[in-house]
């Protein structure tokens, strides 16, 4: 499977994050006695595993949009900017890599627990065994709950700048809650076998796929953002989000319909065997490739007046809509 050309090391970074996050959380209940009996430990500690489990693999997209529009609004090379280490900007990373490693977290839990017999019914994520194929489903539910609550765990990790991450708590809630992801997973169940034209399509999407897309530019607009000074690109990045969101969805249905296993790490064809709407299927796959095309070229236009803090956010945009996997 083909990894996003940036920024690797961001992507490490994120990655760390989440280690340590696991590790640092996961050895908590070895400091109580009273759990110190039977197998209670083994039992704890094996549940830890199924959450890194569920945290391997996959292209950091969200975490990456985070980091890449937090440069966007502050309007400066973030790896130039860090070469001072100086406290602020020390601070200013760890806040970025704590909101990228939370998205990813929240990411993570609506992963495992769309794989889930009751939801999409999968066998392969990332290119193993969905959770619940490994671990059980009961144990999968519960992963995907502590992956929830794990992004808040990091998020309030750190006390500084204490004030974003309250704002990046709160925005966070509601993109993955019933106004967002939750509540547009509950329309895709909704709808299956159902016809619903255009407009209903990208409204479910923007809940159940775009709201996180949209909110990992979103936190790099809070944590990026000086109140200090007039950001005028604030609302030219927060359009470039939602037009990133519904493109990529729209690519996401074409490679469903023309990928394969071995490329996309799951099965491929699992819209028309559940009968879900699509935007293949109401547009075909020309006219769809057609669509998300003009959709990147929407996005792209509406941070075109931004200086080169922007062009990360550039080359995921083409990335994500040419995507083979």
């Amino acid at each position: 499977m083909t990894k996003l050309n940036w920024n690797k090391n961001h992507c490490t970074s994120i990655n760390l994050r989440l280690a340590d996050a696991i590790k640092t959380f996961s050895s908590t209940y070895k400091y109580r006695s009273e759990v110190h009996i039977g197998g209670i430990p083994k039992i704890i500690s094996n549940f830890w595993s199924a959450i890194e489990y569920s945290l391997v693999g996959g292209k950091r997209v969200r975490g990456l949009l985070v980091i890449a529009a937090a440069q966007a609004a502050r309007e400066e090379n973030l790896n130039k900017s860090l070469e001072a280490e100086t406290d602020k900007d020390q601070q200013f990373f760890k806040l970025v890599i704590d909101a990228a490693a939370a998205i990813e977290c929240t990411h993570a839990f609506s992963l495992v627990h769309d794989d889930m017999p009751c939801m999409d019914n999968d066998e392969l994520r990332r290119g193993r065994p969905t959770c619940h194929i490994k671990f059980g489903q009961a144990t999968a539910l519960l992963v995907g709950d502590a992956l929830q609550t794990l992004g808040v765990q990091i998020l309030t990790s750190g006390e500084e700048i204490e004030s974003k991450r309250f704002m990046l708590i709160k925005k966070l809630a509601m993109a993955s809650g019933a106004n967002g992801m939750a509540g547009g997973q509950a329309v895709d169940i909704g709808v299956v076998g159902q016809q619903i034209n255009l407009s209903e399509l990208e409204f479910m999407h923007s809940m159940k796929t775009g709201a996180l897309l949209e909110l990992a530019v979103e936190m790099g607009l809070i944590i990026g953002s000086n109140k200090n000074r007039n950001n005028i690109n604030s609302l030219k990045l927060t359009s470039f989000g939602k037009l990133l969101g519904l493109a990529f969805q729209v690519v996401d249905d074409i490679l469903d319909a023309t990928g394969t296993e071995e490329y996309l790490g799951k099965k491929v064809g699992r819209d028309s065997d559940l009968q879900k709407p699509n935007f293949v299927q109401l547009m075909g796959i020309k006219r769809a490739q057609e669509y998300a095309d003009k959709l990147l070229e929407s996005a792209l236009k509406s941070i075109e007046m931004i200086d080169a803090s922007a062009d990360p956010l550039r080359m995921l945009a083409e990335n994500l809509t040419h995507r083979k996997n």
